[in-house]
C-alpha cells in the first residue's frame, strides 16, 4: 500500500465519470472539506490485514503529530504499478476506513471507481506532506536489529539551533530565507525514505556513462563504466589523502563477521541498519555496514598509551552493505552496497573528544569543498540527548557557529543508541529530499563493549571515547550530490558540469578533417604528459555534431583543430564554465587546467584516446 498524506487548508473534489465496473455510489456535485488530512491511498497486490493495520497506525501517528484527527481517505491508483484488483482494493479501503473510525478518527470518504476533479491547498509547515510505503507481513530478509525498530518508535523533539545559540521549536522558527533547512526539517521529521519520484541524477548517471543498475545483482548494487570508475576512484583517493593528512592511519579489515561473536552481537542491536546474512559451514556471518567492527577488533589488540591519543584509524570500505528497503532505493542516493570512508578516533575523555570532533568538523567541510560542494549545497542536522546538550551546550553551539547558519536539532530525552551526539551534513536534491554526506558521532559505549583500553599517566587501564566520522559520506552519494547540483545549475540557466579535476575528459580535440587527426593525437599526448586527460574525436561525423556531443558529455574545454591552429599554436577554446570561446596557447591551457586541478589526485582515463575506437556503455 502506498499513501501520500497532506495536511490541507481545504480539499474539493467532484465525481466526473465512472472508471469501470467496480465503483461506489457517489453524490453529484462538488464536495469541500476544511482543515483535513487528505490521504491519497493506493492498494497494491498482496496487501492484507497486516498492511491495513500498519496504514491505520501511520494515519493515527500522523494525525497525532499535527493535532488533527479529520481524515479524508481518497482512492488514488497512481502511486504504484502493482495494483490490487478493483474488488480487492475496494474491500481493503472499506476495512481501512472502519479501522480508522474505531481508533477515534473522524473519517470522510471519496468514492471508489470514479474519475474526479480535485483541488486542494496544502499548509506550509514541515510535516504538511508525508509519503508512506507500507509492506504486508515481514520487513524482508536479513537481520533487523532492535535499534532499527526503536528508531521508528523513539520520541523526538525537534528544534532549530541558530549560530547565536538560540534553540527554537521547529514549529515556531521563521524559515524565510532558509528553504534548504525547511526541506531538511520536512524530510527528517517525516522519517520516511520511500521513493515516490525518480531524481534527475538517475538519467544523468546513465547518459554520462557514470553508473547504472546491475540487473544481475541484488537491488542497490551498481555497475560503474570506465568514466564513472575514474570519477569514483579520484574521489576515493582525494578523501583518503585528506584523512591521512589529518592523521588517519590507513588499515584494511574483513567484510564479514560472525553474527554470534560476543562483542558484535550486542553491537548489531545498537546500530539502526538492516544487515545481509551469509552462511559458511554451520555459522552465520553478516556483511559489514561500516568499518567499525574491524577497527574496533584491531584496537582491542593494540597497546595504547595516553601519549598516543587521539589514535585515528582509517579505512575506505569497498564495500559496506546495508539491506535498505527496496522502496527506498534509487540511483546513487541510497544503495545496499556502497563505498564509505570511515575514520575512528580513540580519545581519552569527553573533553578531548570534543576538541577532536571540532577538528574533524573542519576536515569534513574542507573535504566537501574540495570535491565541489559548498555550504550553500547542504544543511546541518545535529542529534543529541537532552542531558548531553545541557552539560555541553557551548560545544554544540560552537559546531553550529562554525557551520555559519541554523541547523536542525533532534533531541532525545533518553539515550538508546551508543552515541550521545551525532551531526550530519545533508545535501538537498532537486526533489527537496535530504541525504546525509559527512557525519561524526560521539560514542560512549563501544570501547567497553569491545574491550578497548589505553594506559593513563598513572598506569591504569581506561576505556576511551570513540568518534565515528565519515568526512565525505558514501562516495556514491557524493557523485549523486554533484550530479544533482549540476542539474540545479542547468535549471537555473547555467551550464551543468563536473569539477574540472573530476571530468573524465578535460580537453576534447576535434580535427576539422582527417589530415589533422595525427596532429591532434600528438597534442593529446603532450597534454597527457602535463597530467591532463585529453582525447580526439576522429569519428566520421561533422564538426558541428562533434561539438554538440562534447557539450552533452560536459567536456570542460573543446578545441576545433585545423590549419590555422597547427601553424599558430593558438587555439579557439570553447570554455564550458564561462560559456565562451577564448583564445589560448597550449601553455595557457595547461596552466588553467592544472590550476583548477591543483591539490587533487590525477589518474589517466582507461579509454582509447580516439573516440572512433571506443565502445558505448549505454
Amino acid at each position: 500500500m502506498k499513501m501520500l498524506m497532506f495536511h490541507t487548508d481545504f480539499v474539493e473534489y467532484e465525481p466526473v465519470e465512472r472508471e469501470g465496473r467496480v465503483f461506489e455510489e457517489a453524490e453529484t456535485g462538488r464536495r469541500r472539506f476544511e482543515d483535513v488530512i487528505l490521504a491519497l491511498t493506493t492498494v497494491e497486490e498482496g496487501d492484507d490485514e497486516t498492511t491495513v493495520n500498519k496504514a491505520v497506525s501511520e494515519l493515527k501517528d500522523y494525525s497525532s503529530k499535527i493535532g488533527n484527527r479529520r481524515v479524508l481517505i481518497y482512492p488514488y491508483a497512481h502511486l504504484s504499478n502493482n495494483l490490487a484488483t478493483p474488488e480487492k482494493a475496494l474491500e481493503t479501503l472499506r476495512i481501512l476506513r472502519e479501522k480508522c473510525r474505531a481508533e477515534g478518527m473522524e473519517v470522510y470518504t471519496s468514492p471508489f471507481g470514479w474519475t474526479k476533479a480535485l483541488s486542494l491547498s496544502v499548509k506550509g509547515h514541515p510535516l504538511a506532506e508525508q509519503f508512506r510505503s507500507i509492506s504486508p507481513g515481514a520487513t524482508g530478509a536479513g537481520y533487523v536489529p532492535k535499534a532499527l525498530m526503536m528508531e521508528e518508535k523513539i520520541r523526538s523533539f525537534w528544534y532549530i539551533l541558530t549560530p547565536s545559540g538560540e534553540l527554537v521549536p521547529v514549529e515556531s522558527f521563521d524559515f524565510s530565507g532558509y528553504d534548504g533547512l525547511r526541506a531538511l526539517a520536512t524530510y527528517e521529521m517525516a522519517k520516511s525514505r520511500a521513493v515516490s519520484e525518480i531524481p534527475p541524477h538517475v538519467d544523468l548517471m546513465k547518459r554520462l556513462e557514470i553508473a547504472d543498475y546491475e540487473p544481475g545483482s541484488d537491488l542497490g548494487n551498481m555497475r560503474w563504466p570506465a568514466k564513472g570508475r575514474l570519477i569514483k576512484s579520484l574521489i576515493e583517493q582525494y578523501v583518503t589523502e585528506k584523512v591521512i593528512e589529518y592523521g588517519g592511519m590507513e588499515i584494511e579489515t574483513p567484510i564479514m563477521y560472525d553474527i554470534r561473536h560476543s562483542c558484535l552481537e550486542s553491537y548489531l542491536n545498537r546500530f539502526p541498519a538492516r544487515q545481509y546474512v551469509v552462511k559458511s559451514d554451520d555459522r552465520e556471518f553478516f556483511l559489514r555496514f561500516a568499518a567499525c567492527f574491524g577497527q574496533f577488533l584491531m584496537a582491542h589488540d593494540m597497546q595504547i598509551s595516553y601519549r598516543h591519543l587521539p589514535v585515528r584509524l582509517y579505512e575506505l570500505t569497498r564495500y559496506s552493505f546495508r539491506r535498505e528497503k527496496s522502496g527506498e532505493l534509487v540511483g546513487l542516493k541510497r544503495l545496499r552496497a556502497f563505498t564509505m570512508p570511515d575514520v575512528h578516533a580513540l580519545c581519552a575523555d569527553i573533553q578531548q573528544a570534543k576538541e577532536e570532533a571540532l577538528r574533524r568538523f573542519d576536515l569534513s567541510v574542507g573535504v566537501l569543498e574540495g570535491i565541489g560542494l559548498t555550504k550553500d549545497d547542504y544543511e546541518m542536522a545535529i542529534r543529541f540527548t537532552r542531558d548531553f546538550y545541557e552539560s555541553n551546550r557551548d560545544f554544540v553551539v560552537d559546531l553550529v557557529r562554525r557551520f555559519g547558519k541554523p541547523a536542525l536539532v533532534e533531541m532525545w530525552e533518553e539515550r538508546f543508541f551508543y552515541f550521545v551526539l551525532k551531526w550530519e551534513f545533508n545535501f538537498i536534491d532537486n526533489l527537496r529530499k535530504a541525504s546525509a554526506l559527512s557525519t561524526d558521532q560521539i560514542d560512549v559505549e563501544n570501547a567497553e563493549r569491545y574491550g578497548i583500553t589505553y594506559v593513563d599517566q598513572f598506569g591504569n587501564k581506561r576505556h576511551p571515547i570513540i568518534l565515528h566520522c565519515s568526512p565525505s559520506g558514501a562516495i556514491e552519494r557524493v557523485v549523486y550530490a554533484l550530479l544533482e547540483k549540476a542539474y540545479r545549475i542547468y535549471k537555473e540557466g547555467g551550464k551543468p558540469m563536473l569539477p574540472v579535476w573530476l571530468s573524465p575528459t578535460q580537453v576534447r580535440l576535434i580535427p576539422v578533417s582527417d589530415k589533422f587527426v595525427e596532429d591532434c593525437i600528438l597534442l593529446c599526448e603532450k597534454l597527457e604528459t602535463e597530467r591532463i586527460r585529453a582525447d580526439v574525436d576522429d569519428r566520421l561525423e561533422t564538426v558541428e555534431k562533434k561539438v554538440r556531443d562534447a557539450e552533452t558529455e560536459w567536456v570542460p574545454y573543446v578545441i576545433v583543430f585545423g590549419k590555422k591552429e597547427k601553424e599558430s599554436n593558438v587555439f579557439q577554446v570553447r570554455d564550458r564554465a564561462s560559456n565562451s570561446i577564448r583564445q589560448m596557447t597550449v601553455e595557457e591551457l595547461v596552466y588553467e587546467v592544472s590550476s583548477k586541478s591543483a591539490g587533487k589526485p590525477y589518474k589517466k582515463l582507461s579509454l582509447p584516446k580516439r573516440l572512433s575506437q571506443r565502445p558505448s556503455f549505454r
